[in-house]
């Protein structure tokens, strides 16, 4: 839900060309490069926005997410053979403009710009909620505008504390999910104690409906 700078100043000075480590160099190490590429694909929609999307299309959910990260590889795998060919720093948005023309880099690039601002919106007022209902003295507005405040504060320091921010923050989300697998495997299989594995189990899936109590579109929807 962040930019990724991966450049910072470094030398005694700007101007100083007799320094040779005056200039731009690498400030983020490859661990935290991993860890800003796994977090970035865990938003807080995983741990809100799931629930609506499986009220919505019921166990069938899972063919939605089969479908999304199918597509999802193919966007990747495309994208990845564009940029091998043709490196640049604009990646899609130049892709587009070499393709069909400025009309469609300019669109693509200020889409991309828009909907990350819609999406810091989003994750922030989801972790305001969540924050919420830990620390309901105070009120949702004030921990989404802390939470913006901490990031952008974060982003402006210096790119080494961006990368160890995100680095152990997206590391509390990897390991969230990781417990969240392993604790519901256990309750399906009914391994978990105090579990009522017929009410956790694998038929849930077509015990409340079928597997799509709300017909094919809601995969879709």
């Amino acid at each position: 839900m962040t930019s990724q700078p991966t450049l910072t100043k470094a030398g005694s000075g700007p101007g100083d060309p007799g320094d040779p480590h005056s200039g731009l160099h690498a400030g983020l190490k490859n661990r935290h490069l991993s860890m800003i590429a796994i977090g970035g694909v865990i938003g807080a929609g995983l741990f809100v926005g799931s629930s609506s999307g499986i009220a919505t299309a019921g166990p069938g959910i899972l063919l939605s997410y089969a479908l999304v990260g199918t597509l999802v590889v193919l966007v990747m795998r495309m994208l990845g053979e564009m940029s091998a060919a043709n490196p640049t720093s604009g990646s899609f948005s130049a892709h587009a403009d070499r393709a069909l023309g400025p009309w469609a880099g300019f669109s693509i690039g200020w889409l991309y710009w828009f909907f990350w601002v819609v999406v810091l919106a989003v994750e922030a007022t989801a972790g305001a909620a969540i924050l919420e209902s830990w620390i309901p003295a105070v009120p949702q507005w004030g921990w989404a505008l802390i939470v913006m405040v901490v990031l952008t504060a974060t982003n402006l320091v210096s790119v080494g504390s961006y990368g160890e921010f995100e680095f152990w923050f997206a590391g509390i989300k990897v390991v969230a999910i990781g417990a969240f697998i392993v604790i519901g495997g256990l309750a399906v299989f009914g391994v978990l104690p105090g579990v009522d594995s017929d009410k956790a189990g694998v038929g849930n899936l077509v015990d409340h409906g079928g597997f799509l109590p709300h017909g094919p579109g809601a995969i879709l929807t």
